[in-house]
């Protein structure tokens, strides 16, 4: 292998797959980065057998061949170049990789690419057309739900459902729940209903970057995985087997009560009320204050932690309902508020000890179920 590489595009690269790069593993080649050449381009990968990513960059070649480069030795080598043309070239018999910039001149040892994972190829024309801001938006605003703990892997993932023209994405950690609905920008050649690990779902935003792009989500036969494929980048996750919560039976369909007001203010006020509460047990207690016609009614955001002191934010909102005094865990407010987009958020209740749900005033594609805590 024989080529020359922009500096810029290859730290780009390597800053793409190096997310994939797996930090703890029996493997040593799993902690390298594939560098091989494709077609007149650079593809880099890597993985950690439940994520992979590839990127393409342009490159000159001028010997084809791969091998795989330690990842933090290429990485931290490659952003301290100058922002200049690099050569790199293999000697196939050591699997050293010489890499010369300017004044540079660098020997890497590396593994044989024959023992890196291999990474599947999808076959596009199986594929689901979803459009990329839609699809980051509703991974915005569900992955936050999922659970980081690894004893109930199921609820570590987002579920995906396409049907017709329609995609639903859920996620849940038994305390919340997020749905976000939106349209494909082709109709879904079958229905599937898939869990994919919210982790690479953030990935996937993340390299993402062009709003006006496609992403193709491949369902290889009988491996287990699902692959989005873009113009210069594929990320290949494994999914997660077992049989999501019915989110759908903890969903509340009528409410006692029902507060509107500014998303920016309740927002601003869960910050100010997490100040106090997270030195305690993190309950922030929301009193819900219907008054008459002629006054708006009032929502008391208070928070009270031993040790630091307390705090109480009230904002007026309009109220239809009966008065209520419930908790909820300030954080698990404040993660939503942040990933709303309206102006204004409506917060449906009906008793202390039955499930809240905020949705978008105006947008109803998006809605957030929230259990409350014990008022003690």
């Amino acid at each position: 292998m024989k080529v020359n590489v922009s500096q810029q595009q290859f730290a780009h690269g390597l800053s793409i797959v190096s997310r994939a790069v797996s930090s703890r593993s029996t493997l040593p080649v799993l902690s390298n980065i594939l560098v091989a050449t494709d077609e007149g381009r650079l593809r880099l990968s890597a993985t950690n057998l439940e994520l992979g990513i590839t990127t393409w960059i342009g490159a000159q070649v001028e010997e084809e061949g791969s091998t795989t480069v330690p990842a933090r030795t290429i990485t931290d080598l490659v952003t301290t170049l100058p922002n200049a043309p690099l050569q790199m070239k293999l000697d196939q018999t050591t699997q050293t990789l010489n890499v010369v910039s300017g004044t540079a001149n660098t020997d890497i040892k590396c593994i044989d690419a024959q023992e890196f994972p291999p990474i599947p190829t999808p076959d596009l024309d199986t594929g689901y057309q979803l459009n990329v801001a839609d699809f980051k938006e509703s991974i915005q605003q569900v992955g936050f739900s999922a659970s980081s703990d690894e004893s109930r892997p199921i609820l570590t993932g987002v579920l995906i459902t396409l049907e017709g023209n329609d995609m639903t994405m859920v996620a849940t950690d038994g305390f919340r729940i997020s749905v976000k609905k939106s349209a494909l920008s082709q109709p879904a050649p079958s229905a599937v209903s898939i869990t994919v690990p919210a982790r690479a779902l953030g990935e996937l935003a993340r390299v993402a970057v062009d709003s006006d792009e496609t992403i193709t989500m491949v369902l290889p036969q009988s491996r287990g995985q699902v692959i989005f494929h873009l113009k210069d980048v594929e990320v290949v996750s494994q999914l997660i087997e077992g049989n999501f919560p019915d989110y759908r039976a903890i969903i509340p369909h009528t409410f006692k009560t029902r507060t509107i007001l500014p998303t920016e203010t309740l927002l601003k006020a869960c910050k100010q009320a997490e100040i106090i509460a997270r030195e305690g047990t993190n309950v922030a207690r929301v009193s819900i204050n219907p008054t008459g016609e002629s006054q708006p009614g009032t929502l008391e955001l208070s928070a009270t932690a031993e040790q630091t002191g307390s705090s109480e934010i009230v904002v007026d909102a309009s109220i239809d309902g009966i008065p209520l005094l419930i908790a909820f865990n300030v954080r698990y407010l404040r993660e939503v508020l942040e990933v709303i987009k309206s102006p204004n958020v409506s917060l449906e209740t009906n008793a202390a000890n039955t499930p809240a749900m905020l949705r978008m005033v105006g947008d109803d594609r998006f809605t957030h179920v929230i259990m409350p805590m014990h008022l003690g």
